[in-house]
């Protein structure tokens, strides 16, 4: 490797290139530069599949989207032509029994009965001004008789329960508080009910279908602001008398319009 050359008195040292045969590269950096190269590879493959795999879900969900538009349009076509068959026969048109209800709690923690409490806690109701959906049935219409006084609630419309979601939306993942900023935090946890974007979110709640309890469940309790001026000084009254409270059928469609 090395050779000395004399010349006189001074003496000089001269380094000779090392062969490719005489360098050792620790067998650990050959292995450590081959599992990144692997990575970096797999990185590749996984970055092109998810690229494909958002053109296709994008190509779905305005496709569901569209699917969607049409069914809502078709109801609203039948309701129109039910009530124009109605009236050109003499008849009166009663529209079905609702199955959603958007529920919104209107009284604070104050001499609250435990019963009441309880059920308010079911509900998802914890604090003044918060708001859920709910599915109508014998069991919740008798839990709703007994919290009235402390609740408000109606049939939401299509555009209510949109807004809501779209608005004042956030989900629960992992027991956090989280917004609904794109359609991924959507289908990495209901993508297995075939729930993969908000539309998919709003037609389950709006048209209360299969999964509607785990989609129900997966949406955070709505925190809603007071409404536009503020609620009425007898709002412990029932709602036909001029209070708040009970049922208000389709004028809570306007209420959360002043509320979001």
């Amino acid at each position: 490797m090395a050779d000395q050359v004399n010349n006189g008195s001074s003496s000089r040292t001269r380094y000779s290139v090392p062969t490719p045969q005489e360098i050792c590269v620790p067998e650990t950096f050959i292995k450590k530069q081959k599992a990144h190269e692997k990575h970096e590879a797999a990185q590749a493959e996984s970055k092109v599949a998810e690229k494909k795999a958002r053109a296709i879900n994008r190509n779905l969900i305005v496709k569901k989207a569209e699917n969607y538009v049409r069914e809502y349009r078709q109801q609203e076509r039948d309701e129109i032509r039910l009530r124009r068959q109605a009236k050109s026969s003499g008849n009166l048109y009663i529209p079905a029994e609702p199955k959603l209800l958007f529920v919104v709690r209107i009284r604070g923690i104050n001499d609250v009965h435990p019963k009441v409490s309880k059920i308010l806690q079911l509900f998802r109701l914890i604090h003044l001004n918060n708001g859920v959906f709910v599915k109508l049935n014998k069991a919740t219409a008798n839990m709703l008789k007994v919290i009235e006084p402390y609740i408000t609630f109606g049939p939401p419309s299509l555009k209510t329960v949109r807004t809501l979601i779209y608005k004042r939306g956030f989900v629960n993942v992992d027991g956090q508080r989280i917004p609904i900023t794109d359609n991924d935090v959507v289908q990495k946890n209901l993508g297995k009910m075939d729930v993969i974007c908000v539309e998919d979110i709003i037609h389950e709640i709006y048209t209360v279908g299969e999964h509607f309890k785990q989609v129900n469940r997966f949406i955070w309790p709505f925190k809603l602001n007071n409404p536009t001026g503020s609620w009425s000084k007898r709002k412990f009254k029932h709602y036909v008398e001029g209070g708040d409270s009970g049922n208000r059928e389709a004028d809570i469609n306007r209420l959360v319009q002043s509320m979001v």
